[in-house]
């Protein structure tokens, strides 16, 4: 189990962390509700499971895109894998760096590509 308190608490004692005016974390959840509803409006099935996976040389080098951005001091990550049930933890990603909106595009574009790039996922009803 991830305890984001030991994330921070790592993060904060890093050698560049008084370079850092923020952190963001996200945590995804494995939401009852199908995709294709949520994004497209589309009524489906309530979702009881996913099938989950990455690719961990592909998700290695998202980290690494990641920590060279501009003003971003540290990156971490955490994926499950398995079949997880609504309500179970698919991620927890925390970036820190100098300034918001530098930390909020780093954000952004590493949950963007570990989406689109580095993961599999299958919804179950």
């Amino acid at each position: 189990m991830i305890d984001i308190n030991v994330w921070l608490k790592e993060a904060k004692s890093e050698a560049d962390a008084k370079g850092c005016g923020m952190y963001l974390i996200h945590n995804g959840v494995v939401r009852d509700t199908a995709k294709r509803q949520v994004r497209e409006g589309i009524e489906s099935a309530q979702i009881k499971a996913m099938d989950f996976s990455y690719d961990q040389e592909k998700l290695d080098a998202a980290l690494a895109r990641a920590k060279a951005m501009d003003g971003i001091k540290y990156v971490k990550a955490w994926l499950n894998t398995g079949h997880l049930n609504a309500g179970d933890d698919i991620m927890y990603i925390i970036v820190g760096g100098d300034i918001r909106p530098r930390v909020i595009e780093c954000l952004e574009s590493l949950l963007s590509e570990i989406k689109t790039e580095c993961v599999a996922e299958k919804e179950r009803d």
